[in-house]
């Protein structure tokens, strides 16, 4: 059997780097990516492959996918895990700040699906993640532009089951609240894996 590859949008640290470790001991192999050379140490400790860049520059996630079938020849898994947008108050939030924010929330989402759907409708079947936040369903005014821009993830990954499950591809949402992500607890993906989200 071939050996399944999972790339991790994020994995450097946090959340995204418990996946990674969680993916490795189901014996996956790992492509990571992050702004900062943590997904380069990672990839070193796990035995797998780095590329480091930003999930709102297209260039970035275009030679991510490029680089990881380069390498590996298949893609079957998929964790979409951005940083926080621009925070402030509601009427006080710039333009620029509000399309920022659209960049590096809903886009990566987007962009990505573009790129990775041909592959995993070729292999025959995939699964995405993306991981979103509670404020989906309860807005926060601490973080207004997560909490518009994370629903339209939500939505968009309706709209892609709805259109791409009949080809064996999954999407779903991972929706965490307030989490201490550089500090988890080894257990702490066990309900998420358990439920098969990513495999």
């Amino acid at each position: 059997m071939t050996d399944q590859v999972c790339i991790v949008v994020g994995g450097g640290k946090g959340m995204g780097a418990a996946i990674a470790r969680e993916m490795k001991k189901r014996n996956y192999r790992l492509s990571l990516m992050s702004p900062s050379d943590n997904c380069e140490n990672l990839a070193e400790e796990l035995d797998g492959i780095a590329y480091r860049g930003r999930a709102e520059n297209s260039k970035d996630t275009d030679n991510l996918i490029k680089f990881t079938m380069e390498k590996f020849g298949r893609i079957d898994s998929l964790l979409i895990h951005v940083g926080g947008p621009p925070k402030g108050d509601l009427l006080e939030i710039s333009e620029d700040d509000w399309k920022k924010a659209n960049e590096m929330v809903l886009m990566p989402v987007i962009r990505l699906s573009k790129l990775i759907t041909p592959i995993m409708q070729s292999q025959g079947d995939g699964s995405i993640l993306n991981i979103t936040t509670f404020s989906v369903f309860e807005p926060s005014l601490m973080f207004p532009t997560s909490s518009v821009y994370r629903v339209g993830v939500s939505s968009y990954t309706k709209l892609y089951s709805d259109r791409y499950g009949s080809d064996n591809i999954r999407m779903n949402c991972l929706l965490p609240g307030f989490t201490d992500s550089l500090d988890l607890p080894e257990n702490y993906l066990i309900c998420l894996y358990s439920k098969g989200s990513l495999e």
